[in-house]
C-alpha cells in the first residue's frame, strides 16, 4: 500500500505549516474563525487539492484535527509588552 503523506507532499507544496498557521492567525483576527474552533474548521479556507498535504504535515507535527486552531498558532508575538 502506498503511503498517501510521501505522494502528497511531492504533489502539493506550496502550503507549508508555518504558511497554515498565518493563514489561521488573519482568519482569527479578521474574526472569521475563533481560536477555540477545531483545527479541521480551516480546511474551509483552503484549496481541497491542498487539503490532503497540510493534514499530512499537520500529523507529522503531532497535530490533529480536532485539536483547538489556537494550539495551532500558539505562539504569537506579544507587541504591546
Amino acid at each position: 500500500m502506498k503511503n498517501d503523506c510521501y505522494y502528497t507532499t511531492i504533489l502539493a507544496t506550496s502550503y507549508s505549516l508555518d504558511t497554515l498557521k498565518n493563514e489561521a492567525r488573519q482568519l482569527i483576527e479578521t474574526g472569521i474563525i475563533s481560536r477555540q474552533q477545531s483545527i479541521y474548521t480551516l480546511c474551509k479556507y483552503i484549496p481541497a487539492r491542498e487539503w490532503v498535504a497540510i493534514e499530512c504535515q499537520l500529523e507529522r507535527a503531532d497535530y490533529l484535527l480536532r485539536d483547538p486552531i489556537g494550539d495551532l498558532v500558539s505562539y504569537d508575538s506579544w507587541e504591546n509588552d
